[in-house]
């Protein structure tokens, strides 16, 4: 046997050696097992993380599949090993929630303590730490997943991938090919980024060019602020300063620029406006010149930026040459010269063609002030001294006439990186002095920069609109004289990415320090390479046409900077340590800042905040707040703090509170913390986070009461007790029980809490609304019942006979059933309601004695007495049997409804009492006497409240609602009438409390159906009050009803209101006759309006639908005016004006009625108008028609019927046209157009006159356009406009846009279509010939077109969008309303 030495150097058998190392393998891979088995039992947590700190792996997820004990100190290795990552140089928060609180890196906690759910999918992102990119980790630590790692939805590596592209703008203005080499974070670039703030990216990029330019730079760190002459709030320079400072200095990745765009003058709503970063340029150059006056740097920009040209013109003739100087801030060359299909190729040609010279012949020759006459000319530009930074604006965007449409050109232009200027300059000496002429021409205007455009005018004016206003002043410049070197370098290039619709600037500049490239686009700065700049260059593929690249969406320089290579002035940047002194106190206190700051975020990433509740026990009412404690706060520390924050200082003492945790959806009492009162909230609470998925409740003792401790596991039941006898609901006592507790079980816990008899108890659990169970299984558990977390019982507890009843015919269902249906409702009444004074309105005979009582009523205009007189007067036709009957009828109703109350209980028992009118309060024999006296009519709310009226038309003039109609007292609804009878106080019901419960005057709840009937509102979309016997359909069935008045104090004074409990299943023809003592007239004689969030009033009109959609505290503001009955409708009356710029205008609501004829109601109309609209008409000097949205249709004649010969329904629209002359239309078959003839050569449309047409035949419409406008028959052309009235179009489409003289001898045939009156028809003599226009002409119209057109809301076709003018404020902004913030 062989023999081979072990471990412990003795010789074993070879054999053995072999089964021992199997054995341990095998040892080994049954652990594993056993490890992956455990794994695979545990719940594992499902964690995807966004990484937000980079703009392309924005839209990336990192998916991590962890078991759930995993620490969260081991979840941040994890993510920095799978993101690729330095760990400790990153941050992970919780995803979609406003806080971003990171998880504590240190933490041993496992996730799913600190709020990760196993089973679920939990959304993070990874941020930068303290304002820093994290840092890559090297390649030799390695960057593959771990094999521990379970990637569901990845198999690839996501790390940082370069930043490209234009964060925060559209993926269209992105070039897919576009990228750059490398990419650095801050500390290893060196430089800050710029905070976009919405679409201030053209901001960030000038600003990134003049901090990336020394000499500006350092001229401004040499100019030092003085607080006492300006504030820094306002001062532009200051806040330029503090921003160059901050971009040298801060340790941060990237800074906000609010501070600067304040000193602009500008607000929130300037961020959502993208500007020409060439126009900012110029405006900003204006307003620091201002600022700088009688400074040192007064001249800064001229030294740095001005340059100057000569525009001349030359006679071809005799030599002479007649010229001014002008100057400039940058050059704007053009891509490709109007009318041509090949673009420049490069700038330097652009700059030749920019000096090229144009000859004046032929009809523009020069007049020649030596020759004195017109003679050929050379007319050019000529550049006389360059600046020391040269800027060049390649003018990309352009406007396509054909299409109406602003556009970008993409053409290729290359650019060197050395630019000499010599070939471009003026060898000859100047003329005359520099300063002949000389104006500050920076202004870019359409086309090239010619001298008509470089005018001491011209400058002025754009100035102004630029929003600075400058005076000319003379500077000493430097001239370069000819031998001198002119080769620039280029510096700074200002990309636009995206179309002329809208895009994104970023910059791409060269430090002067290290010669090296980089992007500066917003927050992101990174190194780039020569390449990347050519790639700038622009050039799309394929040739379309002219405007091939219109709407295409390319990245291209669109901005050069060039600085003159000259060592002798040549500046470097100022180094920290060389900081004039008031820079250095400057960054001193930015970098304190900057501290406090960081601070401040640490002490908010270690601060829980969570939602707090209290019951306030003086205002009785759950208060809410928020709670914001540190994580090592104690729980004592957070209950005084909690204490303070509900103001409870002074209304309870503090150890008799105490925080719980809590859920306020369920009201739900979790679980107590007795004996943890020194344990940190953050333990407590299961560490900092964004959301919690608890609450935290501070409870509230009674000093001679002890806290009840609550466990988890614990269930809370609200247990209310029911007192038949009283029938009363008491408050709720809660109760905690178990899950698993029998019913048995649970009623004796509730006969320890409440002292009930668990013998004769019946328990009724609420599971949701309107769902009553009764628990009678005694062995049952509560959770087979159907308990939660948060429960709501109902106990009786008596001897009656009641519990022998099946449960839903008990008096215990119906009470409860009542209970559950009854809300709570605010209503506010008229101001001068009748009902809501102290004392009920006597007869007319006892007016003179009473009439004192209400001289000094607040608020009325006219005594109720007179009111009453004036009715009865109105009324006096009307017949006693009339009266008799009606008073007799509404006695047989209040048999009826008295009839049905409870018979077990007397009234005085039961505080559920039906509310009667007046009239019946009175003793039974003195009824007739009283009727006799008294005449039940509706006052004369015309002349009651005028006022009320016209304020309330103007608070609610969207729905154009009146608070009284006019028409209450019309001939034909006259007969409902009022008498207020009583001479003493009106008796209102008892108070209810929040608990009690009273009975219902129904028939029972399960044998009660509700009524419906069958009224106008089937076929005419309105209900009716009254059925077709003319009984009020309110009287045939009785809900719970229960009033109580008080006064609400509002901005216009005191407001008589009502407070409102009703079932809800009550109708609203119920509900308002219910209402009428309240309201002092008939339910027929006042609107219920409902009140939403907003404070808009929509009306309520279905008097057969239920309250069923009201909630508890609704609001309802009741306004006086007749109620429409059966065969009804409310119209909205407008008045159409067809050559106003507002064509449709609202006069007034009324009221027609089926059957009536349109000259009826024409009829009604006529005082209406004469009152309400200052409108005096002749009847047949008007005429009605149909309204379709704002298109006016079919014209009514005067014998059409409602409902018969027009369908009319609720809240109809109908249009009212004043007629110049008699009425023409007389028949349906005659059609009623409007017609507007265009004028070509004079580019105008003339008014609307209305033809009348006796057939629809085309032939016919000729000769009446023919006769009316004196155009041959055989040269007028028609077409029909398009869209809605009045068919608006521009001048400059109308002419070849629209379907001019269509083949067709019928208009109602298409293309037409032309079937009803209100057609709009466009003519015009086919001989006349369209003006031609000049190019300036065609502009001014164009603007002229675009503002009518906007304003009349119709479509612009050539101005996709609307920009805002450009304007730095020098006073700190415009002038506004200081809440407007």
């Amino acid at each position: 046997m062989e023999m081979v030495p072990s471990e412990e150097k003795q010789l074993v058998p070879k054999e053995g050696i072999f089964w021992s190392c199997r054995q341990s393998i095998f040892e080994e891979m049954q652990k594993r097992f056993s490890q992956i088995e455990s794994a695979a039992e545990e719940p594992r947590v499902l964690c995807i993380v966004q990484d937000t700190t980079n703009a392309k792996t924005v839209n990336e997820r990192l998916t991590l599949n962890l078991p759930a004990s995993t620490t969260v100190n081991k979840f941040y290795e994890d993510v920095a090993l799978k993101a690729g990552y330095v760990n400790g140089t990153f941050c992970l928060a919780w995803a979609n929630t406003g806080d971003m609180a990171p998880l504590d890196q240190a933490s041993e906690m496992s996730l799913v303590l600190s709020g990760f759910e196993a089973g679920k999918r939990n959304f993070l992102q990874l941020t930068d730490k303290d304002g820093e990119q994290p840092q890559i980790a090297s390649d030799e630590s390695g960057t593959a997943d771990s094999s521990g790692l379970d990637d569901s939805s990845q198999d690839r590596f996501i790390g940082p991938l370069p930043r490209d592209g234009t964060v925060g703008c559209s993926s269209d203005y992105s070039s897919p090919s576009y990228s750059y080499s490398s990419i650095l974070n801050k500390s290893e670039t060196g430089y800050v980024g710029l905070v976009n703030q919405a679409m201030t990216c053209y901001l960030n990029s000038l600003l990134q060019t003049l901090f990336m330019t020394p000499e500006f730079r350092n001229a401004l760190y040499n100019w030092e602020f003085e607080e006492s002459e300006e504030d820094p709030v306002t001062s532009i320079p200051y806040q330029l300063q503090r921003l160059f400072v901050l971009l040298q200095t801060s340790k941060k990745r990237a800074i906000e620029t609010t501070d600067v765009t304040r000193s602009f003058g500008w607000d929130s709503s300037e961020a959502w406006q993208q500007h020409d970063v060439q126009e900012l340029c110029r405006v900003m150059f204006d307003a620091l010149e201002q600022k700088w006056k009688q400074t040192e740097q007064a001249d800064l920009i001229n030294q740095l930026y001005q340059g100057k040209l000569k525009d001349y013109v030359r006679c071809l003739e005799c030599g002479y040459e007649s010229w001014r100087i002008d100057t400039y801030l940058d050059i704007p060359l053009v891509i490709r010269p109007f009318g041509a299909s090949q673009a420049f190729g490069s700038v330097e040609e652009a700059l030749q063609a920019f000096i090229q010279p144009e000859t004046l012949d032929g009809p523009n020759q020069y007049f020649c002030e030596r020759c004195k006459k017109k003679c050929d000319a050379r007319k050019g530009l000529r550049f006389l001294h360059f600046p020391y930074l040269l800027t060049l604006q390649l003018k990309r965007f352009d406007f396509d006439y054909t299409t109406m449409h602003r556009i970008k050109l993409n053409d290729r232009m290359t650019f060197p990186e050395e630019l000499d200027m010599s070939p471009f300059i003026d060898v000859e000496d100047e003329k005359s002095p520099q300063t002949e002429s000389c104006t500050d021409s920076g202004a870019e205007n359409e086309g090239s920069c010619h001298s008509d455009q470089m005018s001491n005018d011209f400058s002025t004016d754009d100035a102004v609109d630029e929003g600075i206003c400058l005076d000319n002043t003379s500077s000493a410049e430097r001239v370069l004289k000819p031998k001198s070197s002119l080769t620039f370098e280029l510096f700074s290039v200002m990309v636009h990415s995206g179309s002329a619709a809208g895009g994104h600037y970023y910059a791409c500049i060269k430090s002067f320090s290290d010669s090296q490239w980089y992007s500066f686009n917003d927050q992101h700065v990174s190194k780039i390479t020569q390449d990347d700049i050519r790639k700038t260059y622009g050039g799309s593929s394929g040739s379309r046409g002219y405007y091939s690249s219109a709407f295409a969406s390319s990245t291209n320089a669109y901005m050069l900077m060039y600085r003159l290579k000259d060592p002798s002035r040549n500046a470097k940047f100022l180094e920290v340590e060389d900081f004039p002194e008031h820079i250095k106190r400057l960054v001193q206190r930015e970098k304190e800042s900057e501290e406090q700051e960081k601070r401040q975020r640490e002490i908010e990433r270690n601060t829980c905040k969570i939602k707090l509740f209290c019951m306030h026990p003086v205002k009785m009412m759950m208060m809410e707040n928020k709670l914001e404690v540190h994580k090592d706060k104690t729980l004592r520390e957070a209950t005084e703090m909690a204490y303070k924050l509900m103001d409870l200082d002074g209304v309870v003492p503090l150890d008799c509170c105490r925080l719980v945790k809590y859920d306020e959806f369920h009201e739900y009492l979790e679980r107590s913390y007795e004996g943890e009162e020194d344990m940190p909230m953050g333990l407590l609470l299961g560490g900092v986070k964004s959301s919690y998925m608890f609450d935290l409740l501070l409870e509230i003792r009674r000093p001679d009461q002890v806290f009840q401790p609550y466990k988890p596991g614990e269930v809370m039941v609200k247990v209310h007790v029911v007192d038949l006898k009283s029938e009363s609901i008491a408050a709720p006592v809660s109760v905690r029980a178990y899950l698993n507790q029998t019913i048995t079980e649970f009623k004796q816990l509730i006969a320890q809490a409440t002292g009930l008899c668990a013998e004769t108890m019946r328990v009724v659990l609420e599971r949701c609304y309107n769902d009553l169970r009764l628990l009678y299984v005694p062995n049952k558990t509560l959770k087979a019942e159907g308990f939660f977390r948060s429960n709501k019982v109902f106990v009786e507890s008596s001897d009656s006979t009641d519990h022998q009843a099946v449960f839903t015919d008990s008096v215990l269902w119906k009470l409860l059933d009542r209970h559950g249906n009854t809300i709570r409702l605010f209503v506010s009444l008229p101001e001068q309601s009748p009902g809501s004074l102290a004392n009920r309105t006597s007869c007319p005979k006892a007016s003179a004695d009473s009439e004192d009582s209400f001289d000094g009523a607040k608020g009325s205009r006219k005594s109720v007495e007179a009111i009453l007189e004036e009715s009865t007067e109105k009324l006096k036709n009307l017949s006693l049997q009339q009266q008799q009957q009606q008073q007799q009828q509404q006695q047989q109703q209040h048999q009826q409804s008295s009839s049905t109350s409870d018979s077990q209980k007397s009234s005085e028992h039961s505080d559920f009492e039906h509310i009667e009118s007046p009239a019946q309060e009175q003793d039974a024999a003195s009824q007739p006497s009283q009727t006799e006296n008294c005449t039940r009519a509706a006052s004369d709310t015309e002349n009651q409240f005028p006022s009320e009226e016209r304020s309330d038309s103007d608070v609610n003039n969207d729905r154009s609602t009146s608070s009284v109609d006019s028409d209450i007292l019309s001939s034909s609804h006259s007969s409902d009438t009022l008498c207020n009878a009583d001479s003493g106080p009106l008796p209102l019901a008892n108070g209810l409390d929040s608990h009690s419960i009273t009975s219902s005057r129904r028939s029972k709840a399960h044998e009660g159906k509700k009524e419906t009937w069958d009224t106008a509102e089937e076929d005419s979309g309105t209900d009716s009050e009254y059925d077709e016997n003319g009984k009020s359909k309110a009287d045939t069935q009785y809900l719970y009803f229960k009033a109580e008045s008080y006064s609400h104090e509002d901005g216009s004074g005191e407001q008589k209101c009502l407070l409102v409990h009703v079932d809800k299943r009550i109708t609203l023809a119920a509900f308002k006759q219910n209402l009428e003592p309240f309201v002092g007239v008939p339910s027929t004689q006042f609107k219920v309006f409902r009140v939403y969030a907003n404070n808009q009033e929509f009306e309520s009109v279905r008097l057969n639908e239920t309250l069923s959609s009201f909630s508890d505290d609704n609001k309802i503001t009741i306004r006086l005016g007749r109620a429409l009955k059966k065969g009804e409708y409310r119209v909205k009356v407008y008045q159409l004006l067809v050559n106003d710029p507002e064509p449709c205008k609202f006069l007034l609501d009324t009221v027609f009625a089926k059957g009536m004829t349109v000259r009826q109601s024409k009829e009604e109309l006529l005082p209406q108008l004469k009152d309400q609209c200052k409108l005096d008409l002749s009847i047949d000097r008007f005429r009605l028609r149909k309204k379709t949205w704002k298109n006016p249709g079919t014209v009514f004649l005067d014998y059409h019927v409602y409902e018969e010969d027009i369908n009319i329904s609720s809240n109809w629209e109908v249009f009212l046209e004043v007629l110049e002359e008699p009425e023409r239309m007389k028949s349906m078959s005659q059609l009623a157009v409007l017609t507007r003839r265009w004028c070509p050569a004079q580019m105008k449309l003339e008014a609307f006159r209305e033809v009348v047409l006796e057939s629809s035949s085309v032939e016919e419409l000729k000769e009446k356009l023919s006769e009316l406008s004196g155009i041959p028959l055989e040269s007028l052309e028609f077409a029909k406009g398009r869209g809605t009235f009045p068919c608006d179009i521009s001048v400059l489409e109308i002419h070849q846009d629209l379907d001019w003289n269509p083949k067709v001898s019928t208009l109602n045939v298409w293309p037409l279509y032309i079937c009803d009156d209100g057609a709009v028809i466009f003519y015009r003599d086919s001989n006349e010939e369209l003006m031609e226009l000049s190019e300036e002409e065609r502009n001014e119209l164009m603007k002229k077109e675009s503002s009518r057109l906007l304003k009349t809301g119709h479509r612009v076709s050539y101005s996709p969008r609307k920009e805002k003018a450009l304007k730095i404020y020098l006073d700190g902004g415009p002038t506004k309303d200081p809440g407007q913030d």
